[in-house]
């Protein structure tokens, strides 16, 4: 009766063990992937409002560099959330600087129009 009593405690133990260590897991889990986040957006010409493939966009201070697709669109993904400097550049028109871009959501969007050099 003793063993059993003390096999019955143990088992208890190691289970109580087990489901906290899975708790913190997820809580962990949780954590990490609701500090992540995208941001995306679109380029297109100043004038004519038409869209831009092939823009280089950078964010400042990083080596993160990425071009928009044929419809004038592009994402950045595994960010942490913070206030960051995109550029945009692309041939025959004036370098854009969103300044302090505040990329706090899940999915942060911005809207950048190039304007025709001269």
């Amino acid at each position: 009766m003793k063993k059993q009593i003390i096999t019955l405690a143990l088992s208890l133990i190691i289970g109580f063990t087990i489901a906290d260590n899975n708790k913190t897991k997820t809580d962990a889990s949780v954590t990490s992937s609701a500090q992540i986040i995208s941001v995306s957006g679109s380029v297109s010409d100043y004038t004519s409002g038409e869209s831009l493939a092939g823009v280089e966009i950078k964010i400042e201070g990083t080596n993160l560099k990425t071009y928009t697709d044929f419809d004038g669109n592009f994402e950045f993904k595994n960010l942490k959330p913070g206030t960051y400097n995109i550029i945009a550049s692309y041939i025959s028109y004036n370098k854009s600087l969103v300044e302090n871009f505040n990329a706090d959501n899940k999915n942060s969007t911005v809207s950048i129009k190039l304007q025709a050099a001269k």
